[in-house]
């Protein structure tokens, strides 16, 4: 699968563990939010960078707690018309102050990068077969925005042009 961070495409250096499968005593890993979840201490004991995978029916108030432990939050996406992942990223991000690389995972769009990127994300993994290179364009295709962003919440007004 393709991976875009920060507009670029990248190497993923994150690997995805299944929740049977046993954790590597070092190296990136990304884990369900339901493992994580049922002993934080236990994935968090080890080294290397941690990230968990949250449904949209994960909250922000539930994730905050653990921000400090976390490099990665992957907000899965389980179909495009779904939109509650994108009010947990600008939650995550404007309300709780995460840092942290905050990935969309699941039926990611083109169209949706460049939304995507204004409620927090920060990187984009784009399924099987979807053509990474042209979906870079998203993020130039439109100059100005009216609305404030998770990373800006000024609106256009109030912004010197």
């Amino acid at each position: 699968m393709a991976l875009i961070k920060n507009r670029e495409l990248v190497t993923d250096s994150f690997r995805r563990l299944a929740d049977d499968e046993s954790v590597p005593a070092q190296g990136d890993v990304l884990v369900s939010w339901t493992r994580f979840s049922a002993d934080p201490a236990a994935v968090a004991k080890r080294s290397g960078r941690l990230g968990v995978v949250v449904g949209s029916e994960v909250t922000a108030t539930a994730v905050a707690p653990h921000l400090d432990q976390l490099a990665l939050i992957a907000v899965e996406f389980p179909k495009y018309t779904d939109g509650r992942g994108y009010s947990l990223a600008r939650r995550l991000r404007t309300q709780y102050g995460f840092g942290g690389e905050l990935r969309a995972v699941g039926d990611v769009l083109r169209d949706q990068l460049l939304y995507m990127q204004r409620c927090g994300f920060d990187a984009y993994e784009l399924k099987e077969g979807k053509d990474a290179q042209g979906a870079l364009e998203a993020f130039s295709e439109l100059s100005v925005d009216y609305q404030g962003s998770a990373h800006d919440p000024r609106p256009l007004f109030r912004r010197a042009l």
